[in-house]
């Protein structure tokens, strides 16, 4: 059995902590047994790794999230990466044809897909081992697993069981009669009774199943063909495209704690301290939470049932229940990430400024953790100035390494061939300076620093 991990969302949701890079599967706003701040998709991956199933697991996910998920998870993760957002039917099919093509994967073998970022028991990861058996059992194209409901909710998803089966405790599966979408409360209540189950996004196959639906509708089995054919798969959800024209559905019933944390509603009831950050709270506050990323401090007097959150991003003060609509108000901002994590540490940004004639100044504070290095590189659009804070660290420059120090300014003119080793946790402030500074604007050599000192003389 294999699990593929979907990790996707733009970030809006859960805005000004959550951006383009950094959806809320990645915010470290939860616990963990020691007390230690974790995100959802750390939390994810330690009870995977407790189930036995971290040598089988793979994470799809988008180009703007593999850094974040190198630098929560580790480099040793396998992360299949989409050429292009598109949505779950691409993601899934670019999986399987990895999975098939560059991983050997026999075509009689079961495939779980998840999402990465379910609130869940560690009981609920053993459960999906059962999927494997419910699909050899029952002879199904698709086997999911549903989550037995303890009260009627509009926000999920139902699974209907055939002719209104009873989910019993003995009984392994059911088969699925159809589907509904965040019903009406009085919908929910109905179909509870008809022993309906909570969709919770989680589905198996036998590989050769979705392989034979790539070939019938003459897209590439093979993992490069498919990366440069991406764009020709139907921008749409695998619910859409293949659970809908499914012949037979059977579902796996799981009777435990399952949460959706997708709002600040809902993620602030498992957040156990009411302030994370820098915060106050005085008064009569009750059922309120303060999350700030920022170093100002955020005060509350007398304010309930209210959620307050800041980040380099912006600051978001809203009632609790009005929380959701922050999605809708956000979905046509295209404002650039003001923070963000890399496999080799992360950075702020301090200030932007656009001046008349066009010409743009953005300033970073930029850490790099102890062992790690940036990639070397070299920009086309803009110039850089580097002033080290504190640490020490190697530089190369155009081929030249030296050692680097608090209080060393280095200049990187644009076309400038770079990269910096952190010896210990260095801080750094970056001032860029050019007609467009973008992300985007970089070219990059070499990631191994190995591999970035045979590229270089030492000075």
């Amino acid at each position: 059995m294999k699990i593929v991990l979907l990790s996707g969302g733009s970030g809006k949701r859960l805005w000004p902590l959550s951006n383009e890079s950094r959806s809320k599967q990645f915010l470290k706003v939860l616990e963990n047994e020691a007390g230690e701040r974790e995100s959802m998709v750390q939390r994810v991956w330690r009870q995977i790794s407790k189930a036995g199933l971290r040598e089988h697991a793979f994470i799809g996910t988008s180009k703007a999230q593999v850094e974040m998920i190198h630098s929560q998870l580790g480099s040793e993760i396998e992360v299949i990466v989409e050429p292009e957002r598109r949505d779950t039917f691409p993601a899934i099919a670019l999986a399987a044809a990895y999975l098939y093509s560059v991983q050997d994967v026999a075509l009689n073998e079961t495939i779980v897909v998840m999402p990465v970022d379910p609130y869940v028991e560690e009981s609920f990861f053993s459960k999906t081992k059962e999927l494997e058996d419910v699909l050899q059992q029952s002879g199904a194209d698709l086997a999911l697993m549903g989550v037995k409901p303890t009260y009627p909710s509009e926000k999920y998803g139902y699974i209907v069981p055939d002719n209104g089966a009873k989910v019993e405790d003995d009984e392994p599966f059911v088969t699925v009669h159809s589907f509904k979408e965040k019903p009406r409360e009085e919908e929910a209540v109905a179909m509870i009774e008809q022993a309906a189950l909570w969709n919770c996004g989680v589905f198996a196959f036998k590989l050769d199943f979705l392989i034979n639906i790539l070939i019938a509708n003459d897209f590439p089995i093979q993992y490069d063909e498919m990366l440069k054919q991406y764009g020709r798969l139907p921008k749409t959800s695998f619910d859409y495209e293949v659970v809908e024209k499914a012949n037979h559905i059977v579902a796996l019933p799981y009777r435990g704690d399952w949460k959706d944390l997708g709002t600040w509603n809902t993620l602030t009831e498992e957040i156990e301290s009411s302030i994370v950050g820098n915060g106050m709270m005085s008064g009569a506050c009750h059922n309120t939470h303060v999350i700030n990323e920022l170093d100002i401090p955020i005060t509350l007097l007398n304010l309930s049932n209210v959620v307050v959150a800041a980040s380099p991003d912006g600051i978001l003060v809203s009632d609790k229940a009005a929380s959701p609509m922050i999605k809708e108000v956000m979905k046509h901002s295209d404002q650039r990430p003001m923070y963000e994590e890399r496999r080799w540490g992360g950075y702020r940004v301090l200030d932007y400024l656009k001046y008349p004639d066009g010409k743009e100044v953005l300033t970073k504070r930029i850490c790099i953790t102890p062992g790690q290095n940036l990639s070397y590189q070299y920009h086309l659009l803009r110039d850089e100035v580097w002033t080290i804070v504190s640490g020490e660290g190697e530089m190369v420059l155009n081929g030249k390494h030296f050692p680097v120090k608090p209080g060393d300014v280095l200049v990187i003119s644009k076309d400038s061939r770079h990269s910096l080793r952190a010896v210990t946790e260095m801080d750094i402030i970056e001032v860029q300076t050019g007609t467009e500074l973008i992300e985007e604007d970089i070219v990059r050599l070499a990631f191994d620093w190995n591999e970035i000192i045979q590229l270089c003389t030492v000075n």
